[in-house]
């Protein structure tokens, strides 16, 4: 269990600004539960999702990059969450995923050439002795304007994408679990996206960072 409460490159548990906004954000906070409760709905929220933040470079995936850049796409707010978590003395870990997105806009479809993403990420967390997953990915304010469900999530049940929207028709379809990792994988990560966006994408941070990859 050691192993999914140290700090690495990435996932940043022991820096001083990684510890100081885990606590503020646990606050009074006593139980693992509720303070996971906490920083799930800071990272799903106040780290509004970008899926332009992707990038193959590690240093855009250490825990305080992606506090201060105050956005991110998925297994980029799973490294962040995963962070504070441990910072909090809960155990946590990275877990990714190939998924379809249904509701994919047509515009970014046709730039992507597909709706599948291959390295979808997210987190588990070790909460009265036994792991329970949650994706962090969309915040309410993107929910909001695409008419999907807000994952919701209580420490005691699994919360991952909805496979409807509120619509009723289809959103996100899970094709295919890689498993858990104590660690980011970003070779693993980068094998599989790179054959997207290539190998030198970045984080974009501003608009006109878009080099019109691939």
């Amino acid at each position: 269990m050691i192993e999914y409460l140290q700090a690495t490159a990435a996932i940043e548990a022991e820096l001083p600004l990684i510890k100081a906004k885990a606590d503020e954000l646990a606050g009074d906070a006593t139980s693992g539960r509720d303070k996971i409760l906490r920083l799930f709905t800071f990272v799903r929220d106040q780290i509004p999702y970008n899926l332009f933040m992707i990038s193959m470079h590690p240093d855009d995936f250490r825990a305080s990059f992606i506090l201060e850049s105050k956005k991110g796409y998925c297994v980029q707010k799973a490294v962040l969450l995963c962070a504070l978590a441990r910072a909090c003395g809960v155990p946590s870990r990275l877990a990714l995923a190939r998924i379809r997105n249904h509701r994919i806009p047509p515009a970014l479809q046709a730039r992507l050439g597909r709706n599948e993403f291959p390295g979808h990420g997210y987190n588990q967390f070790f909460l009265d002795e036994r792991w329970v997953s949650a994706a962090a990915t969309f915040d309410v304010a993107l929910c909001a304007r695409v008419g999907v469900p807000v994952v919701e999530f209580d420490g005691q049940h699994d919360a991952m994408l909805p496979d409807r929207a509120l619509d009723g028709s289809p959103y996100i379809e899970y094709l295919e679990h890689y498993g858990y990792f104590a660690d980011l994988p970003l070779d693993f990560i980068t094998e599989r996206t790179s054959k997207i966006w290539g190998r030198d994408k970045r984080s974009w941070l501003r608009p006109e960072d878009d080099t019109g990859f691939p």
